[in-house]
């Protein structure tokens, strides 16, 4: 199936659509599993000793607002985003928690980016390298805009490992590649991330894998079910009474207690090399 990917184009999609996304990139930062995952990688940066940190598909600006909100940090963060929508939703939600003065937020191609080299001390992708077209290109913008010995920060989805219980499992498995199909556009780029970082010249610090599953009742995997219903049928993965179907008997599962519904996560701190004396 061909990956449509309606996070790849928030720069194309219409305001309904977009909210949707925003709502779920909003809901999903918020919850305790995801700022847990989000503040480990961060802790491992180092990032509170960053005066310049730039948040690279930086959507409603979740990662941005949360660098900016830690305690121990007194820097600036610049966050980058496609979708003049997201950014203009990243600038009001950090007016509404007073973090305006601490980040600001631009329209922007992650794989091209109009930035000086060595201008940042730490670079963040937050659940980016799974939408763009080039991975690598991600990963070479980061390494030539960060300082020598910048951290950078990847993390994102291990798509490929997205599954929703089904009991008919035929059935379980097309619904699961029809839902990655229209969410995500390189499902196994956190596989591929030591040798994209290899290619990079970046040098890999740290890893950290995480499984996120629900059995029973879902709780984070319930508003990812409400947007991917109204993705579906914009991407041409499921018609929209079969985005219905499908969500209704998830949500039907976990009111009955047995919901089953899992992906693997990875987060990944990189080093830019350190410049050797001449």
């Amino acid at each position: 199936m061909t990956s449509f990917d309606a996070y790849r184009v928030t720069d194309q999609l219409d305001d309904g659509v977009l909210d949707a996304i925003a709502t779920r990139l909003e809901v999903r930062g918020r919850h305790p599993v995801f700022v847990r995952m989000m503040d480990e990688y961060l802790d491992a940066m180092g990032i509170d000793d960053a005066r310049a940190v730039v948040d690279l598909g930086c959507g409603t600006g979740v990662a941005s607002r949360r660098i900016a909100g830690r305690s121990g940090f007194s820097g600036h963060v610049t966050g980058i985003d496609r979708s003049p929508y997201l950014i203009t939703a990243a600038t009001r939600f950090a007016g509404d928690e007073n973090r305006a003065g601490r980040v600001d937020f631009r329209v922007g191609d992650t794989q091209s980016l109009d930035l000086d080299d060595g201008e940042f001390d730490a670079v963040v992708a937050h659940t980016l390298v799974s939408h763009v077209e080039s991975p690598a290109a991600v990963l070479a913008e980061a390494a030539r805009i960060a300082k020598p010995g910048a951290s950078i920060g990847i993390f994102d989805g291990d798509y490929a490992s997205l599954t929703f219980g089904n009991p008919d499992p035929d059935q379980g498995k097309r619904d699961d590649e029809a839902v990655i199909a229209a969410i995500v556009t390189n499902p196994r780029v956190m596989r591929q991330m030591p040798d994209l970082a290899r290619g990079a010249g970046l040098e890999l610090v740290v890893s950290f894998p995480y499984v996120l599953a629900e059995v029973g009742t879902a709780d984070f995997w319930l508003p990812a079910i409400e947007s991917f219903r109204r993705i579906m049928p914009i991407a041409g993965a499921m018609t929209e009474a079969e985005a219905n179907v499908w969500a209704e008997r998830l949500l039907q599962a976990s009111e009955s207690g047995l919901f089953v519904g899992a992906s693997n996560y990875y987060g990944y701190v990189l080093r830019s090399p350190i410049s050797s004396s001449p």
